[in-house]
């Protein structure tokens, strides 16, 4: 009894001195944005068309109720139960043990490279509110004859090149390619900063410190908007994507069971890889949100909640990305699976094509775009506060105070600022054009975001 009251003493005075959550509600809130990111939108439907249609969600079904719930609530409850980051709870757990907290210390450093994503979303929103899309027409000054000679060479593209300018590939692949990456001769040449992409980073870094400059009391109240806002955007697309025409064939595509894939080791291996990637698990993330809850929250119901909501969203999500690429299907003459992308290459050059075909295109490319965005926010700000929370708790005396916690959040952002700026100079320009982003970046950021879709 003496026990169970010193040390519900000492979890109180930690967490005064740590901070808590002011509501279960901003936990939820932060939790629920984290998890639901970009590999609901652009990686999940991809691979359950890909892996069986519908027969694909009993592998991930099963893998969700068999690992990813489980798991997710083990990080959470050793969060909570620890009350510290995910350095010192695996030392106060296992000492032995702390060298897997090191471990994801470095991949949330790796992590960080996030936010370029976020940077490239909010150029190509910035670019949504011209009076004619730059992504719908070929006469832009990055344009050249090489999209002729290139068109020509698709055997795909059989008609004369100015008749399927809106409606080819090439406009997004060269607006990416030249204006957003401005791919330079060689990986020898570094070229300068992009400026306009630097601004957008620098706007990216600018919001993430003042979500997090004071720790979850700030980033608790940002995530009110940052985590019911995309919900809403995806509504509209929702509701817009299943009235097109050709919609209900790209649903099909997406749904269709091929139950023959389920003997597929590779299909299950996919399931599980999603189910991690998705839930943030075993990023150290969980494990620090948890780690602001009260003692004796009730964790079993959020995490079951929270999982349900990650799996719905990324289910429904499919609807909005299938029935677009089914209108773009019907629109081009082609089949579905002429269409489908995935990674970034659904985000900047497959989504951007199909709003530059639909009545009001400024407004659906807005409304996708800022979705991208604040589905990235979250998730980025919760990475670098889980790097600043587990380094604080590491030196309490050296990082608590709220001035010193202030300054060090600030530290942390303009370091990583200006060591990003190297990835918004000219890219290396020696690829084929199908595999583009297979070559363009480091290698954790292929594997984070799964990009080798081509």
């Amino acid at each position: 009894m003496n026990r169970q009251r010193r040390r519900k003493t000492e979890n109180e005075k930690r967490a005064g001195e740590r901070g808590q959550w002011a509501s279960k509600t901003e936990y939820i809130l932060v939790v629920a944005g984290n998890v639901v990111g970009l590999g609901n939108v652009w990686r999940f439907p991809y691979l359950c068309y890909k892996n069986g249609g519908g027969a694909f969600l009993v592998p991930y079904g099963l893998l969700a109720v068999v690992c990813g719930i489980p798991l997710f609530l083990l990080e959470t409850s050793v969060g909570q139960y620890t009350q510290e980051g995910f350095i010192t709870s695996w030392r106060k757990i296992c000492p032995l043990a702390q060298g897997i907290g090191f471990g994801q210390l470095t991949i949330s450093l790796c992590f960080f490279i996030y936010v370029l994503i976020e940077a490239w979303a909010l150029f190509y929103l910035v670019f949504s509110f011209r009076s004619q899309l730059p992504w719908a027409h070929c006469e832009n000054t990055w344009n050249t004859g090489e999209a002729i000679e290139y068109d020509s060479a698709n055997p795909n593209l059989t008609h004369p090149f100015p008749a399927l300018c809106v409606t080819s590939w090439v406009p997004c692949k060269f607006l990416l390619r030249r204006r957003v990456l401005a791919m330079s001769r060689g990986i020898e040449d570094l070229g300068s900063v992009r400026w306009d992409l630097a601004l957008c980073l620098l706007a990216c870094w600018v919001f993430c410190y003042f979500s997090i400059w004071k720790g979850v009391r700030s980033s608790g109240k940002v995530a009110y908007f940052t985590a019911t806002f995309p919900y809403v955007m995806l509504l509209i697309l929702l509701i817009r994507g299943l009235t097109l025409p050709g919609a209900w064939e790209g649903i099909y595509y997406y749904l269709y069971p091929d139950l023959k894939r389920l003997a597929n080791l590779e299909v299950w291996i996919e399931a599980g890889s999603q189910i991690f990637f998705s839930y943030s698990l075993n990023a150290g993330t969980v494990n620090v949100l948890g780690s602001y809850n009260d003692y004796n929250n009730n964790c079993y119901k959020d995490c079951f909640w929270l999982c349900l909501l990650n799996s719905g969203t990324s289910f429904v999500a499919g609807f909005v990305v299938f029935s677009v690429l089914g209108f773009m299907a019907q629109k081009q003459g082609v089949t579905v699976d002429n269409v489908v992308e995935s990674g970034p290459g659904l985000a900047f050059i497959a989504y951007p094509q199909a709003t530059a075909m639909m009545p009001l295109p400024q407004f659906w490319s807005v409304c996708f775009f800022l979705m991208l965005i604040l589905l990235t926010v979250d998730t980025n700000f919760v990475i670098v506060e889980s790097v600043i929370t587990t380094v604080s708790d590491m030196f309490p005396k050296l990082f608590r105070a709220p001035v010193r916690h202030e300054i060090f959040v600030l530290i942390i952002c303009i370091s990583s600022f200006l060591i990003q700026l190297t990835l918004v100079t000219e890219l290396h320009s020696n690829f084929t054009p199908p595999t583009l982003l297979n070559r363009c970046f480091p290698r954790i950021l292929l594997n984070r975001f799964h990009l080798g879709y081509c």
